[in-house]
């Protein structure tokens, strides 16, 4: 009989991402329902060290996949390791965040055990025995409730929704599993380190539209967001441009983001982008079309010229940071 829960924990460049504690928060709250054992699978180049992140988290074990052809991201062999884990624990419930890495996995691992899954969940409970998550659908316009007929419930999470919230100390088993070897004709060609959030985790989004007028213009995004720790963001109609790269885009074919602020410059909000971004805990728009759909979603409001409004924006972080 299926029990406990396993999440994955998703790192990069050896440092854990925020949204797997949350993965880790909400397995701890379900196992009161499921019962078992909270466990998380670790996978990766020199990851030993990670494990003591987890000791706050009640986290029982860790099933840790440390290999040096691990160091960057293969999708087909992390997703074996996976599904050679589920198989031999017979988990109830397994929870990955909904990042651009746990979009790929959690896909990969659901169609090779057969199973159902639910992706981007914004709410979960414990309902008739079974979990049931609630999901955005039609360009977040409406939620629905989706219940699991398969003995393993599969989920992600969409980042920056759940709250990471430590419980009693505990050191967690570590076992060490076996790291496979790729079977995919993946090879790596490169790789960028943005010194900027990762837009799907970052707390403080900076976003411009087509209202920025041109390329050259997102320096002012740019200088707001550095001020503000931020990561920038940008609309489909600026992407389709060439004016930002693909991996900036939030909407429906771009990033769903749920960040704690939002500013939006020169977005006009039209309902691609705001499916990506209605879930922000505060929303801050500046646009100078008063009738802008953005304002409608918007908490805070500001009707002007983004090449006026930003700069004084600017120039009073530095005073409140100074």
């Amino acid at each position: 009989m299926a029990s406990g829960v396993l999440v994955f924990a998703e790192q990069r460049e050896g440092v854990l991402k925020a949204t797997s504690f949350e993965c880790v928060s909400l397995g701890r709250k379900l196992l009161s329902d499921i019962g078992g054992e909270l466990s998380v699978v670790l996978i990766g180049s020199a990851v030993s060290d990670m494990a003591n992140e987890f000791e706050p988290y009640g986290v029982d074990k860790i099933y840790m996949a440390d290999d040096s052809g691990l160091n960057y991201y293969d999708g087909g062999r992390y997703s074996e390791i996976i599904v050679s884990i589920i198989k031999d624990i017979n988990p109830s419930a397994f929870i990955a965040s909904a990042s651009s890495m746990g979009k790929d996995i959690a896909p990969r691992v659901a169609s090779s055990l057969d199973v159902g899954l639910a992706v981007e969940c914004t709410n979960v409970e414990f309902y008739n025995g079974k979990i049931s998550a609630t999901r955005p659908i039609f360009a977040g316009k409406a939620n629905i409730k989706v219940d699991f007929q398969n003995e393993l419930q599969m989920l992600t999470i969409r980042p920056n929704v759940f709250a990471s919230e430590p419980a009693d100390t505990k050191t967690p088993e570590v076992i060490k599993v076996d790291a496979g070897s790729s079977k995919e004709p993946v090879s790596n060609v490169g790789h960028i380190q943005d010194e900027r959030p990762e837009l799907t985790e970052a707390s403080i989004i900076v976003s411009g539209g087509r209202g920025m007028g041109g390329p050259e213009n997102f320096s002012i995004t740019e200088e707001l967001a550095d001020e503000l720790g931020a990561a920038i963001g940008a609309s489909r109609a600026v992407v389709d441009a060439g004016w930002r790269p693909h991996s900036e885009q939030v909407g429906q074919t771009g990033k769903t983001v749920s960040p704690n602020l939002y500013i939006a410059c020169g977005i006009s909000g039209a309902i691609q982008h705001i499916a990506g971004m209605s879930t922000s805990k505060v929303i801050v728009a500046v646009n100078k079309d008063a009738d802008a759909p953005i304002f409608k979603i918007a908490t805070y409001g500001i009707v002007g010229d983004l090449f006026e409004v930003v700069p004084k924006m600017i120039e009073h972080i530095k005073k409140l940071k100074g």
